[in-house]
């Protein structure tokens, strides 16, 4: 059994390195008055603790050993390795939703993009459809417009010439009638026979159909 005062010396070992061996001095013994009065009166020379031997701190345990901080690190360390492993595993499980929520906003924009391409392009479509029809609409409009202009400015233009041609036509006839009357040796009843109220008649009405097939010709332009 060792000493009490030994402990001293194994604190000393834990306060050093595991590869040091400490050599424990025997602490010098406190002198109390009892103490005195026992060595005067009895004159025995005081008890001295017994000094350890350096075999048996060799024998004692060190530091690792004695709390096995190696093996305990090992662990340490290995359990840390799994855990950054699970971690990772873990993490990466997580950044799913994510992608997968990334994608999809991809996706949807690119499919909205794609939407509103197509709808402005059939709306252009439309538009140019509508803006042709409205443009053909307006042309055939402004013909029929035209033509009607036309027309009326012709029955104003004929109704106006033609009492214009009807005393050129009498003018002529009667100059004609002057003429064969003065260079022609027949009777006067011979010249109206000739010249009878209904060739006059005839006379007139080929001018006015004449002028009629005129007006109509111009009206189909």
């Amino acid at each position: 059994m060792l000493n009490p005062l030994s402990d001293v010396g194994v604190e000393s070992i834990f306060t050093t390195t595991s590869s040091q061996i400490v050599s424990l001095e025997p602490p010098t013994p406190i002198m109390t008055p009892s103490t005195i009065a026992t060595i005067t009166t009895s004159g025995e020379a005081p008890i001295l603790p017994p000094i350890i031997p350096s075999i048996i701190l060799e024998n004692l345990l060190t530091f690792n050993s004695a709390f096995r901080f190696e093996e305990r690190l090992r662990l340490l360390e290995t359990s840390f390795s799994e855990y950054r492993q699970t971690n990772q595993f873990a993490d990466a499980v997580s950044a799913i939703p994510d992608i997968v929520h990334q994608y999809m906003d991809q996706q949807m924009k690119e499919a909205v993009r794609e939407a509103v391409q197509i709808q402005t392009e059939r709306l252009q479509d439309s538009l140019q459809r509508e803006n042709d029809e409205f443009l053909r609409n307006i042309d055939e409009n402004m013909k029929k417009v035209l033509k009607e202009l036309v027309k009326n400015q012709v029955k104003e233009q004929v109704s106006r010439i033609l009492p214009r041609i009807e005393e050129y036509v009498n003018a002529t006839l009667e100059a004609e009638v002057l003429t064969r009357s003065s260079y022609s040796s027949r009777t006067s009843y011979a010249i109206a026979s000739d010249l009878s109220e209904m060739e006059l008649k005839k006379i007139l009405i080929k001018k006015m159909e004449g002028n009629k097939s005129i007006q109509r010709s111009d009206e189909q332009r």
